[in-house]
């Protein structure tokens, strides 16, 4: 009886421990099968927290610091000290884009854009069709928001596109290089589904 017994525990535990083995390999299996599928993540920003993100030919951007106490906040918007740009300041204006709406694709063939958010988190997406440049046909995604303000130029003849991805109106001041033409406005368009640009604002209305 005992005899029996012990070889009915033994014949359990054998059972046990081939279930046991064939659940971590069931776990192990699934472990591998959906990291062959998974995307590592790539470096985007330095040690020290600066961008990696690549700017196109003819791109710069300035860091402009908020500064806030117990009353509020200032912060600088554009001063032709800094040397940040080679053209002078001569026009501005303010546009604001609600959540969820992109504007674009715009292009311009006599003027630079130089954007500023005031308010909100901005997507702007540019697309280089430029033959000349050393970016050509790459597509230049920057954030600009609220939390992090800076200048960021969009040079000529470089399609790109404006997205709020934040909650509330985005607030942008744009410092373009020349004034706005009534009669003869310096501005293409394409649709902002256009299948010539290789990127797609999912979700996004507007035009």
């Amino acid at each position: 009886m005992v005899a029996a017994l012990v070889a009915s525990e033994r014949q359990f535990e054998k059972g046990l421990g081939m279930s046991l083995s064939h659940g971590q390999k069931s776990k192990q299996s699934l472990l591998d099968t959906t990291l062959e599928r998974a995307t590592k993540d790539s470096q985007t920003v330095t040690a020290d927290g600066t961008p990696m993100a690549k700017l196109l030919d003819g791109m710069s951007s300035r860091e402009l610091p908020t500064h806030s106490d117990e009353r509020g906040t200032v912060v600088e918007l554009f001063d032709p000290r800094w040397n940040w740009h080679p053209d002078p300041l001569l026009f501005a204006y303010s546009f604001t884009i609600r959540p969820g709406f992109a504007k674009g694709w715009n292009l311009h063939k006599l003027h630079e854009d130089r954007y500023f958010i005031l308010q909100g988190e901005l997507e702007l997406v540019l697309y280089d069709v430029r033959p000349e440049s050393g970016t050509y046909g790459q597509i230049c995604r920057i954030v600009l928001s609220e939390h992090n303000r800076r200048l960021v130029n969009v040079p000529k003849f470089v399609w790109h596109a404006d997205h709020n991805i934040g909650t509330r109106d985005a607030v942008v001041v744009n410092f373009p290089t020349t004034a706005y033409d009534h009669a003869n406005p310096d501005k293409y368009r394409l649709p902002i589904d256009s299948p010539l640009i290789p990127y797609k604002f999912v979700g996004a209305r507007g035009w």
